[in-house]
This record gives structure tokens, sequence and C-alpha cells, in this order.
């Protein structure tokens, strides 16, 4: 269930990286809704990698030992 809910922010992270793509893209040059997908895209990424951080301390994900 854990890596499920990691691998839906990961996708929501593309989604808003998308939309702030495409908001820099347009002949208006909207930088308000670029700004707002960038911020978003920031903070969803922020949220995974301390969850990992979480999941590691509590051993719901291991790293690979090698």
């Amino acid at each position: 269930m854990f890596k499920l809910i990691i691998i839906a922010l990961l996708a929501c992270v593309i989604v808003f990286m998308a939309f702030g793509l495409k908001a820099m893209y347009k002949k208006d040059g909207n930088r308000e809704k670029m700004a707002r997908a960038l911020t978003w895209r920031v903070a969803i990424s922020v949220g995974v990698f301390l969850l990992l951080m979480l999941g590691m301390k509590m051993g719901w994900v291991t790293p690979n030992q090698i």
C-alpha cells in the first residue's frame, strides 16, 4: 500500500510538471499559473522524500542490500 501511495504521488508530480509546461508555452504567458503548478510539484516532491524517509525509519521500505 505504501508503495502505491508513493507511485501515485510521483504521477501527480509528472502531471503538475505538464501543467507548468503548458502554462509556460501559452501565448499569454500566465506566469501565475506556471508558478502555482511548479510550487505544487516541488511541494509534492518534498512530501515524497519525507514519506520515503519515514518509510525507511518505520521499516516499510528497505534499501537494496548490495
